[in-house]
């Protein structure tokens, strides 16, 4: 299977807070191959047949998707990059802190998906299957990139904090303060990292985290230990 997928970034931006995923341009995939004329005729007097052969692809549930992606109906991976696109530019965009870099990240691990779908096993859901190669695009990209690499948003949130009553000299305090954590956070080693950023902002429990680095819940437990640990004594006295 080949597949081209094109990203528009977003304009004008919030650079503190995850935006909403650029949408993706249509996968192209191979054309279908034409019925035969015996087809045809037995489409044409059973159309309810036909119709219940080949539902409509909004209604498809995971799996049902997955088989249509694998047999290269039109408009499926089209489908699943739309379900999916939003979580995993978030994902990428908090491993590196720039819209531009997560949109080719996530553009990276949609075709990786694309390519490696036939492989899929379903012995995890498709969600925890693309966090996984999203974590590993993103540790390979930041690993790559270290120690220039810039981190995002700070651990509480910006988009949930009120910041319309700050002073500036408040602001000046939020804005030094968060630069510090991104750059604590960059520092973490590649584990710890990947399990803060899914334990902080996605809200993964400890056993999904575990299915996407395919380890351990006890190995997760101690990352994220550590992980706040090491962060603690980067910045100091400043809570976290």
């Amino acid at each position: 299977m080949t597949a081209s997928i094109t990203w528009t970034l977003p304009a004008g931006a919030d650079a503190f807070a995850v935006p909403d995923a650029p949408a993706p341009g249509r996968v192209v995939s191979p054309p279908r191959p034409m019925a035969s004329p015996e087809q045809g005729r037995r489409a044409s007097a059973d159309p309810a047949r036909s119709a219940d052969a080949n539902p409509s692809l909004d209604d498809l549930d995971e799996r049902a998707l997955i088989d249509a992606c694998r047999a290269e109906r039109q408009g499926a991976f089209d489908l699943l990059v739309e379900r999916h696109r939003r979580s995993v530019y978030q994902l990428c965009y908090r491993f590196v802190g720039n819209h531009e870099d997560a949109s080719d990240l996530s553009q990276d691990v949609f075709l990786r998906a694309y390519k490696g779908l036939r492989s899929f096993r379903g012995q995890s859901s498709l969600a925890t299957w693309l966090y996984r190669i999203g974590v590993n695009v993103c540790l390979n990209r930041v690993s790559a990139n270290a120690p220039a690499q810039k981190m995002t948003e700070p651990i509480e949130e910006r988009q949930y904090v009120d910041t319309r009553s700050e002073s500036p000299a408040d602001h000046l305090l939020r804005a030094e303060r968060d630069a510090r954590v991104r750059a604590a956070i960059t520092e973490l080693p590649r584990k710890q990292r990947a399990t803060l950023i899914l334990r902080v902002y996605h809200e993964m429990s400890h056993q999904e985290i575990a299915d996407v680095l395919g380890s351990s819940v006890g190995a997760v437990k101690t990352n994220f230990f550590h992980a706040l640990s090491n962060l603690k004594k980067r910045l100091g006295t400043q809570c976290i």
